[in-house]
């Protein structure tokens, strides 16, 4: 077995992070985010974790932003007018003459957004939204433009990708399984946790119109009678193929940053450890990994990988861990994951008395003398709550 490391290790500093700094906009009061490879936001509800995403989105892929916006048709001249375009309508007003942003020591401002990315207008960052099943949820994905402008733009651009990814496979070729998309091993594996033996293509319904159908055998189910959790994770999978192309290719030649918002949307545990054995796999081809989660699982699996390269342990471990074998490429990702050099960061977003603010609770440590490191944000006090209820309880029932 591998020596344990120092803790000191650089995924506990920011040098050469990527640092996100929010002020003052709509309810986010003082946001500052040091991106690592693999981070992962918390908070609870009306947190802000959406508009910092959103924001990241922005800095990075500005241009491809504006330039979506302008071909369908919006004008994108006024700063307010944008704020609302990008963020949703109504959300204008909460950019002020206090409001700032700051990408890596630059600032960021609706002004500036055309100039921001890729020159070409390609997209640097995948955003997969929350919330994603709405926008197929008559079993079609609808392009950009048919999506209005109290839409965030990252769920628009998000449509815009499955309506083109749509659009080729009405040839009737299965969505899933797909060969040469995913390893093998990933593939048992979602069909072990999702489909359980169906088969998603895109079929006519009795209107002759192209749907997506989950198949079992000669019975075809639209979209709309799947299981919540199966229609929240399709189009999360369906997004994470253009980041996994097959075969040789490692990598999308643009992308750089894969953000995936509420993995865990009706899904049971075992398919909330598929989704994170997918990041893994985006993490071990080169991409950063945003996510954000209301979701202990996610914790619990980021904690464990910070613990198995505190003791040395090898990548067998994290090949039990997602049940998968540890062997040829999955013993790679494995290796990948437990890569010191690569760095693991999760940030807390909390209400304070004057908005919401950012806290830095990456050590995950549960014997911290900070509430938020040590209760993981409050996503690990809840069940401990209800044992000590049950704990007092039983205490008093003796008396």
């Amino acid at each position: 077995m591998a020596k344990p490391v120092d803790s000191s290790d650089s995924e506990d500093r920011e040098d050469g992070m990527s640092r996100l700094q929010i002020e003052n906009f709509a309810h986010l009061r003082s946001v500052d985010i040091a991106f690592g490879d693999l981070t992962v936001l918390v908070g609870p509800q009306a947190s802000g974790k959406s508009l910092t995403l959103q924001w990241l989105k922005a800095a990075l892929d500005g241009r491809n932003i504006v330039k979506a916006l302008t071909d369908a048709g919006h004008p994108a001249d006024e700063p307010a007018h944008l704020v609302d375009l990008i963020f949703g309508v109504g959300m204008g007003s909460g950019w002020s003459a206090d409001s700032s942003v700051r990408w890596e020591n630059r600032a960021v401002d609706p002004g500036s957004l055309s100039r921001r990315g890729d020159k070409q207008g390609k997209a640097r960052l995948l955003y997969i939204p929350a919330h994603r099943a709405l926008l197929i949820n008559d079993g079609w994905a609808q392009p950009f433009q048919k999506l209005g402008p109290d839409t965030p733009v990252v769920a628009r651009l998000f449509s815009q990708w499955l309506f083109e990814l749509f659009r080729p496979a009405l040839d009737g070729g299965a969505l899933f399984p797909r060969e040469r998309v995913l390893k093998s091993e990933y593939r048992d594996r979602i069909d072990a946790a999702v489909f359980h033996g169906g088969e998603v293509s895109l079929r006519e319904d009795e209107g002759r119109v192209r749907r997506l159908h989950l198949t079992h055998g000669d019975v075809q189910l639209p979209f709309m009678t799947w299981t919540s959790g199966q229609r929240e994770f399709t189009p999360l999978l369906f997004g994470l193929y253009s980041a996994l192309p097959p075969r040789k290719q490692t990598k999308d030649e643009h992308l750089e940053w894969v953000v995936i918002e509420e993995p865990e949307m009706g899904l049971h545990p075992e398919a909330i450890t598929v989704v994170l054995l997918l990041c893994l796999e985006l993490l071990s081809r080169g991409y950063r990994v945003v996510v954000s989660t209301h979701s202990p699982l996610v914790l619990s699996a980021v904690w464990m990988l910070r613990r198995l390269r505190e003791i040395g342990a090898g990548p067998e471990f994290v090949c039990d861990a997602f049940d998968v074998p540890a062997r040829g490429k999955t013993k790679d990702v494995a290796n990948a994951a437990l890569d010191r050099g690569r760095s693991l960061r999760t940030f807390l977003l909390k209400h304070g008395p004057d908005g919401v603010v950012s806290k830095d609770i990456s050590s995950l440590d549960p014997g911290s003398e900070d509430d938020d490191v040590s209760g993981w944000g409050g996503l690990a006090g809840f069940g401990s709550h209800f044992g000590e209820t049950v704990r007092r309880a039983v205490e008093a029932s003796r008396r």
